[in-house]
């Protein structure tokens, strides 16, 4: 741990752990541990992430050493399901993160990625992210891109900006749907949530509770097949937000199948061990490549075997 101390701007506005980061210079994970770990003070006491920011007070932080590189673990299983000369989509399976948050953490996707394609580890600016370009929550599997050089990783980070990047998903929700649609709502951060804000009287409402700004955030569906409770849907991101699809599904009243934070006991399902969304196809422009490429993972078969047992609408 080092301890730092850093006396916030008087022009500092909205959430104490985002006027932190950017007063320290340092990642949102880093300062999200201290929150956590009670190592945040102001006059010597503890403060919370979502207090709102005190213009110029004098901050105490103790701030644990970020996460280098990954380290290889060449032993851990990883598919690959295509390979470029400058980047490569791998499958990932639910149950481990993309890459680590801590020094040392080790069984993470970066961790195996390295293990067989040791220059992914050097691709992205911050040393942690082990040459991934996108992340998957913990329980989400399925199609991830790593970057194999630093300039591959910039040009790739682009098309995400750029929003040229095609991510489509599936996802089995609670209910009935009987149509596609999009949703525009934006969302907002609230500790490790998301929260969906609708109008400016939730917006209001949100702030006061020490919500972050909301982003913007659109999510596309389609019905790819109806069961007799639940519907197996194809979801299309445009942004990124986190938690983008759980939440604005929860929101429209149809959770993800065993996603107990947004949808609780509405979502759970019996033999269900993990929350139902696969990043099942990416399309994307490798960078000096010679056209767009079209990577699809197959779904794993426990969810496949879940949907089989299913009762059919």
């Amino acid at each position: 741990m080092t301890t730092r101390e850093v006396r916030l701007p008087l022009t500092a506005t909205g959430r104490l752990d985002r006027a932190l980061a950017d007063a320290l210079g340092l990642g949102r994970a880093s300062v999200k541990r201290a929150f956590q770990l009670g190592e945040v003070r102001i006059d010597g006491k503890r403060v919370r992430a979502s207090d709102p920011v005190r213009p110029g007070a004098l901050v105490a932080i103790d701030v644990e050493a970020p996460a280098g590189p990954p380290m290889a673990e060449p032993g851990m299983p990883l598919t690959v399901l295509w390979e470029g000369e400058r980047c490569l989509v791998v499958d990932k399976p639910a149950g481990i993160a993309v890459h680590a948050l801590l020094p040392g953490e080790g069984g993470t996707l970066a961790n195996a990625v390295a293990g067989r394609f040791p220059e992914c580890a050097e691709a992205a600016p911050e040393p942690r992210e082990g040459g991934a370009v996108h992340r998957l929550d913990v329980e989400t599997s399925g199609c991830v891109l790593f970057a194999r050089d630093a300039e591959a990783w910039d040009q790739l980070r682009g098309q995400f900006r750029d929003q040229t990047v095609e991510k489509i998903y599936l996802a089995l929700v609670a209910g009935r749907v009987s149509a596609g649609g999009v949703t525009t709502v934006p969302l907002a951060q609230r500790g490790g949530r998301v929260v969906a804000v609708p109008d400016a009287e939730s917006e209001e409402r949100q702030r006061a509770k020490g919500t972050s700004r909301p982003r913007p955030a659109e999510t596309h569906w389609e019905v790819e097949r109806p069961f007799a409770r639940h519907t197996l849907l194809r979801v299309r991101i445009v942004t990124g937000v986190m938690h983008q699809i759980r939440a604005h599904l929860a929101h429209l009243g149809h959770p993800v199948a065993g996603d107990l934070l947004y949808g609780g006991e509405a979502a759970a399902v019996a033999g269900l061990e993990r929350h139902f969304l696969h990043a099942w196809r990416l399309s994307f422009e490798p960078p000096g490549g010679a056209g767009r490429v079209e990577v699809v993972s197959p779904l794993p078969r426990a969810l496949a075997a879940f949907l089989a047992a299913l009762p059919p609408a």
